[in-house]
């Protein structure tokens, strides 16, 4: 993701994946269940990116991804592009636990291509 993009490019391309993701699980577990995995994944990427906690104080307000796409932002492109995946790979986690692998791909299919192999999220395209 972060192959020649600036991190404010990044964080919108972060931002595009969240709504994408939501707009695809609001329909089956609610905007609240989204909501909460959400905020469990960024609580749990904090470990390795403490400064995602701006982002998770900020999330409750009515845009929930705008403070998240704030705090990428204001990171290197590196950074940003790592704190992202951390979080999207910790929510497919977490997404598959509760409803299993094969559902989690068929409900986020039109989100984005997930991999058929590799590491949860991470982008493989040229």
């Amino acid at each position: 993701m972060a192959d020649g993009a600036d991190a404010g490019q990044i964080a919108d391309a972060a931002v595009a994946v969240w709504d994408a993701i939501d707009n695809a699980l609001s329909p089956v577990i609610g905007r609240r269940g989204s909501a909460a995995l959400f905020q469990r994944s960024l609580h749990l990427a904090r470990e390795g990116y403490p400064w995602l906690g701006a982002a998770s104080t900020k999330a409750a307000e009515d845009d929930e991804f705008a403070a998240l796409r704030v705090a990428l932002a204001l990171q290197t492109p590196e950074h940003a592009a790592a704190a992202h995946d951390s979080m999207l790979q910790t929510f497919l986690a977490l997404l598959a636990d509760l409803i299993g692998e094969s559902l989690t791909q068929r409900l986020l299919r039109d989100a984005w291509e997930l991999p058929s192999s590799g590491p949860a999220g991470k982008d493989t395209s040229p």
